[in-house]
């Protein structure tokens, strides 16, 4: 069997891993002990990016004529390659975490969302949050006016509630004052039969 042939099925393997894909990441790997590429791994699999070595001519073919045809122009010597379908800057996010403690891992250069990117600029990518993060902050800055509404609103409906019981409060004395007025006109008519039966007799 043909070389060509043997080597088609990583191809396309590579192929079928970048196709969608939101981001991929080369990344320099030799260093790295084995215990921290483990935690490396692990990382990556809960963030659902595909992470794996490739010789570079599978790559340069399986690349070509797409939105990562770019990245050809790093792949020297051993790399590492890092793919996320679903989120765009976790490849870079993670290793530049894992980077902080192991000086042998490096970016060396990314295309995400189309636009390629040197090692400086897949820095920024990184410092860039999760869309979980972002989903988080934006709740809670929405949270936060539709609290502090409610507060307003409650206290309102508070003052509005005691103006209701100084309202009630003249009005019940306003009312017994026209109780007594009436009750007066009635004593009097009473008395009047009285004064005329005493001047008849």
């Amino acid at each position: 069997m043909a070389k060509v042939e043997l080597k088609q099925p990583i191809v396309d393997e590579i192929k079928s891993s970048i196709d969608g894909a939101q981001s991929v990441v080369v990344v320099k790997y030799l260093g790295i002990d084995v215990a921290k590429d483990t935690a490396l791994r692990k990382a990556f699999r809960e963030a659902d990016v595909n992470y794996k070595v490739y010789k570079n001519t599978m790559v340069r073919r399986a690349i070509e004529g797409t939105e990562f045809a770019p990245l050809a122009d790093v792949l020297e010597g051993p790399n590492a390659f890092a793919i996320s379908k679903s989120d765009a800057t976790a490849p870079a996010r993670i290793i530049s975490k894992f980077a902080k403690d192991v000086s042998a891992l490096e970016i060396k250069a990314g295309v995400v969302e189309g636009t390629l990117y040197d090692a400086d600029g897949m820095k920024a990518i990184a410092a860039v949050p999760s869309r979980d993060e972002l989903i988080s902050k934006l709740l809670g800055s929405l949270q936060s006016p539709i609290s502090n509404l409610a507060r307003v609103l409650n206290q309102i409906a508070e003052k509005g509630g005691g103006a209701d019981a100084a309202v009630e409060a003249p009005a019940k004395e306003e009312a017994a004052p026209a109780e007594v007025a009436a009750e007066e006109p009635a004593k009097a008519e009473e008395a009047a039969p009285e004064a005329d039966s005493k001047e008849e007799a």
